[in-house]
């Protein structure tokens, strides 16, 4: 049980950190409803999960890896929140006629599990978080391979939970808000998801 509730503190160390992932989340939540915004966040709690079930197989040896590969890693990330945030906001600012409902539901949101998971998936470095706690002693309690599982379903669900509650603020707002005022904070969004791209790419500069 130990290892469970270590396996939530680390979900939610992950995942409550607000970055472009969240904004986004709250982004197509506010656009698109709750439904689709919890499977925006599903594919990225997901993303989490797996991230977190190859620290606790191979943490130590992935570490290794990646570490050279660090500035690669950071231009890919910041380019493509660049390449998101620029998309974005050009739809926002001019709407598409036809409604975004393509993928395996027909709201689409098959489609958003699968962009929201590949775009948590480019930050590898969730790897080094869940290694670096395991490896330096943060997770105490994962001697054996039921704790181990413990550990990882307590993360999935926490970074799950927290996905879900970005999803319901946000799809209030789809239920409350004017479309206009909708379309203001999705700019706004966007424009804060380039500044994270930004901030990754600039000290490399």
């Amino acid at each position: 049980m130990a290892a469970f509730f270590e396996g939530v503190l680390a979900g939610y160390g992950i995942a409550i950190p607000v970055g472009a992932i969240a904004v986004l989340i709250l982004d197509v939540s506010l656009r698109r409803g709750f439904r689709v915004g919890f499977m925006a966040g599903a594919g990225a709690a997901f993303a989490d999960f797996l991230y977190a079930a190859l620290a606790v197989v191979a943490g130590g040896a992935l570490v290794l890896i990646i570490s050279p590969y660090a500035v690669q890693v950071q231009v890919i990330s910041g380019g493509v929140l660049l390449a998101v945030g620029v998309y974005g906001l050009t739809r926002s600012i001019r709407p598409s006629e036809t409604p975004e409902a393509d993928g395996a539901g027909s709201d689409g949101s098959g489609k958003v599990f699968i962009q929201f998971l590949g775009l948590t998936l480019i930050n590898p470095l969730t790897i080094v978080y869940f290694s670096a706690l395991i490896l330096g002693g943060g997770a105490k309690n994962l001697g054996s391979v039921p704790e181990h599982a413990a550990f990882l379903i307590g993360a999935g669900l926490a970074s799950l939970s927290w996905q879900t509650l970005l999803a319901g603020l946000g799809s209030l707002g789809h239920e409350r808000l004017s479309p206009r005022f909708q379309m203001s904070v999705s700019i706004l969004g966007f424009l804060v998801v380039i500044g994270f791209g930004l901030r990754i790419l600039l000290p490399l500069v």
